[in-house]
């Protein structure tokens, strides 16, 4: 149907995504042809600093179901041939194919650098006589399919045409200041029957990962342009690491769940190319077996966040990132993190991050109906909890930006997520029963966006608050809601804004060293209370 094709430096294949889109692209024989333009240079960084090959492309030599070819890309003639080869090989053989063009770097790489400075004059000189553009007007008058003059002329015209182009833009009038938040990202899919993400379901307990695995079915069954894939999730009987996916491949098929390598890059940058195919398509992705290890997609993640703004809103990236977070399992500091702190500080995307069944499954219905980027926070310690069990109705959906009182009280608020939900509420029935003070817990739910409405209410409420959530205390997320409860709501408070979390240190694999590190009840108590006496 098409052939896609990525142009780029030869110094590009230093980076490691290059090496994962290609193995990606010869492992399931896509139809990219990668366009290797080898000048030579990576900015001032000459070829021989960054690979032992002197053709880079020689680097992938051992991969399978790719073909390479070279080419002069000094010469026009040969770079139109080989391109013409490179196309029809891909649209025969069902493969990709690498084309590394010999080129040179007439100029600068941009206005802010001196190429003088680390090019002599025979090497400027040099270059200078392999224009490949001034080569090719030479061939044109002498094989007489023009003449000087006509060239002059076509030459003329276009540079008429680039300047009333150019006049256009100039003319054309400035942005407004208040156009920036203009296609930061989608607006979201709007639940009706569930406006404020509650219900009165009655009947059988459901564990928060029966409703991720419900809802996700659900929803394959609900649009049938909907796909997952990621790392384990689709072999067999083996649905993720945790089984959340499991079943999913018997009824969908391959062509809807199917694994991943274990390369995060490519795991994030494929969702957001296939979202380019229509706006239909929605897709989850296991952006890594665990929180941990979603570093790795960083590069892809970042470029998608602002896809939607960077394109005025003509391309929506529709991805659901899933990742299992948190601690107390005993995972030590490879497998314990809680990530939240430093993705909500991209524009561009929506952070949720459950702490019962029924917002698990109304929250992953809403990000799969809603155009745009979504990271959703799965505590993995809550899978299988009772804790976390509830009753859910087929149909929930939870709004975003739509927190939820877990308990009212009048004498201090506590605001939390994620696993940390279940401490607080712990901690404000023993305050409740021992010291017989009220404590309300307010379940944010949803991150960005926040809903700093409900927090304000309850802050004015009771005029005290504690902040808690399993991420570092120094940095993390609870820092933003903090100040802004300084800035919105300073005169109702009765004390500080304290907060609770983790210390500022990896997570330890001993037991006792994870339970020094992590929040828990007894430290939310000992801050509670303090909060109340103060």
């Amino acid at each position: 149907p098409g052939i896609a094709i990525s142009s780029q430096g030869e110094s590009s294949v230093s980076e490691g995504y290059v090496y994962e889109a290609i193995n990606g692209a010869s492992n399931e024989k896509l139809p990219v042809l990668f366009v290797f333009q080898d000048n030579g240079y990576g900015i001032s960084v000459p070829k021989k600093d960054q690979t032992a090959r002197r053709k880079v492309a020689d680097n992938f030599t051992g991969f399978k179901n790719l073909r390479i070819i070279h080419c002069n890309g000094k010469d026009v003639f040969d770079s139109m041939n080989t391109l013409e080869e490179a196309r029809r090989h891909i649209e025969e053989n069902e493969e990709p194919v690498i084309v590394q063009a010999n080129c040179v770097r007439i100029h600068s790489h941009s206005n802010s650098d001196a190429h003088d400075l680390y090019r002599d004059d025979f090497e400027l000189n040099y270059v200078k006589d392999y224009d490949p553009l001034a080569k090719y007007r030479r061939l044109l008058i002498r094989y007489k399919r023009f003449s000087d003059e006509e060239l002059i002329a076509i030459e003329e015209e276009m540079k008429q045409e680039v300047k009333k182009a150019h006049k256009a833009g100039m003319a054309a009038p400035d942005p407004s200041p208040d156009s920036i938040h203009d296609f930061v990202i989608p607006e979201p899919y709007i639940p009706e029957k569930y406006t404020d993400g509650t219900h009165n379901q009655k009947g059988d307990a459901k564990k928060f990962i029966v409703g991720l695995n419900e809802t996700l079915k659900a929803e394959f069954r609900h649009n049938p342009d909907t796909y997952i894939w990621g790392q384990d999730v689709a072999y067999k009987e083996k649905g993720g690491i945790f089984n959340v996916t499991k079943g999913m491949q018997q009824e969908f098929g391959i062509e809807r769940v199917f694994n991943a390598p274990i390369a995060e890059d490519f795991i994030m940058g494929t969702a957001n190319g296939m979202s380019r195919f229509n706006d239909k398509i929605r897709i989850v992705i296991e952006g890594a077996e665990f929180a941990d290890y979603f570093w790795p997609a960083m590069e892809a993640f970042v470029e998608t966040t602002h896809e939607y703004w960077r394109t005025k809103g003509q391309f929506s990236p529709n991805i659901t990132i899933r990742l299992a977070s948190g601690g107390y399992i005993g995972g030590g500091l490879y497998h314990s993190q809680s990530i939240e702190g430093s993705i909500t500080t991209f524009p561009g995307v929506r952070v949720v991050y459950p702490s019962f069944a029924d917002d698990a499954a109304g929250l992953m219905r809403t990000c799969m109906r809603s155009r745009g980027l979504n990271f959703y926070m799965e505590p993995k310690a809550l899978y299988n909890s009772p804790k976390a069990a509830t009753p859910i109705p087929d149909d929930f959906e939870v709004p975003f930006g739509k927190a939820r009182i877990r308990r009212e009280g009048e004498d201090l608020t506590i605001v939390t997520y994620g696993n940390t939900t279940h401490m607080c509420l712990e901690a404000a029935g023993k305050i409740s029963e021992e010291d017989g003070a009220t404590v309300e817990v307010l379940d944010l739910r949803s991150l960005i966006p926040l809903d700093m409405d409900a927090v304000l209410t309850s802050v004015k409420k009771t005029g005290k608050i504690l902040v808690v959530h399993e991420d570092k205390v120094f940095s993390g997320f609870g820092g933003e809601i903090a100040a802004q409860i300084t800035d919105q709501a300073f005169e109702y408070l009765d004390g500080p804004v304290k907060r609770v979390g983790s210390t500022f240190t990896p997570v330890g694999f001993n037991r006792i060293l994870e339970g020094a590190i992590l929040p828990n009840t007894e430290k939310i108590l000992t801050a509670a209370r303090d909060l109340l006496e103060y």
